[in-house]
């Protein structure tokens, strides 16, 4: 039973970390993304759904944990900013194709995670060791999105004119 309970207490989590994701399946790439210059580094599509499985199961375990060993703390509340952060990006950018501005919201994203990094250490290093490739990722991510950004200036100026 307490293991039973153990995971129900983690489905929060796991719901939380579902609803940012959907911004992503409700902002969908399409024609405007696909005909935006890209990086020769830019990774396959198809990669970026796996990816983001993987690193959102890791932040809603290390969101729970840290909700095991502290309870709602201003850790969680962090915690809480990064994840609505990260759900803001995928509208910035393919809902109102702006590259530059969702380079300065994945920035404040990016510093979100460190500091939820930060505010985990003390309670689970566990928890905050769970956040370092989401932070990885979105540093590469940034890097991305800075590169698209300046590759389709011209295009942008003239869309959003």
């Amino acid at each position: 039973m307490a293991s039973e309970s153990n995971f129900l207490s983690l489905l929060p989590f796991l719901l939380a970390c579902a609803a940012a994701a959907s911004t992503g399946i409700y902002f969908r790439p399409g024609a405007w993304y696909q005909n935006l210059a890209k990086p020769s580094w830019r990774p396959p599509d198809w990669l970026f759904g796996p990816v983001w499985l993987v690193l959102y199961i890791m932040i809603a375990v290390a969101g729970w944990m840290v909700w095991r060993e502290a309870g709602l703390s201003l850790a969680l509340a962090v915690y809480a900013v990064q994840l609505v952060l990260n759900a803001l990006w995928s509208g910035i950018f393919f809902g109102l194709r702006r590259p530059d501005l969702a380079f300065a919201e994945i920035v404040l994203l990016w510093s979100s995670i460190l500091a939820t990094i930060v505010m985990f250490w003390p309670i689970s290093r566990m928890a905050a060791y769970l956040l370092v490739p989401y932070a990885c990722w979105a540093t590469f991510a940034g890097a991305l999105n800075f590169r698209i950004w300046r590759l389709n200036r011209q295009n942008a100026a003239t869309q959003n004119a």
